[in-house]
């Protein structure tokens, strides 16, 4: 099956998989909009559905406002954290079980995640006739789920339509400082 304007199309993300990969290879973040036009390419979005961990980190819901209206359904769970102090906080089986509550309604479901664990979703997928197509960073991706996937985009290919550098507070600063104008006075010798 190719790609065409009268396909139902699902996107389901796995954001926590995305954000940590654009950070570690690229210090850099996600452009989601980029993400969901590039998996609907004029097609029928039928769901878009953004899967969070909750973390108590600054400007967390602004995040998740912004993902709303870019068109994304934002289901949110909070982060674990066990007696000793591991955590833990991921969504496989909540978008594994939400794709395959949705396969009957689409032609395509777009998975944007590169975890390996979704390979065996991906075959049951393909099984129901649902096309399957992914989107990751390839070097980070597994290569069970690239071959698995009937399409697969590699952001790494793409970091300038994907990817968002990171402005730390410390560049900030630096930047504005750079643009005060210069004092007249002499340094302070101490």
């Amino acid at each position: 099956m190719t790609k065409h304007k009268d396909q139902r199309v699902g996107v389901l993300v796995d954001v926590q998989n995305l954000y940590y990969s654009a950070r570690a290879l690229y210090n850099a973040k996600v452009d989601f909009s980029a993400i969901l036009k590039e998996a609907v390419k004029g097609r029928k979005l039928i769901r878009a559905i953004c899967y969070v961990i909750k973390s108590d980190i600054k400007d967390e819901e602004n995040f998740f406002e912004a993902l709303e209206k870019i068109g994304y359904e934002v289901r949110s769970k909070d982060l674990q954290t066990f007696y000793g102090g591991a955590k833990k906080g991921d969504w496989d089986v909540g978008i594994a079980m939400d794709a395959m509550k949705l396969a009957s309604k689409l032609d395509t479901l777009v998975l944007v995640s590169g975890d390996g664990d979704f390979k065996e979703l991906l075959e049951y997928l393909d099984s129901l006739g649902c096309r399957t197509e992914v989107i990751a960073f390839g070097r980070s991706a597994s290569s069970l789920l690239k071959k698995e996937a009937k399409s697969f985009l590699d952001l790494d290919k793409h970091t300038s339509k994907f990817l968002r550098k990171i402005r730390h507070s410390k560049q900030k600063k630096v930047k504005a400082e750079a643009r005060k104008p210069a004092s007249k006075e002499p340094p302070k010798l101490r």
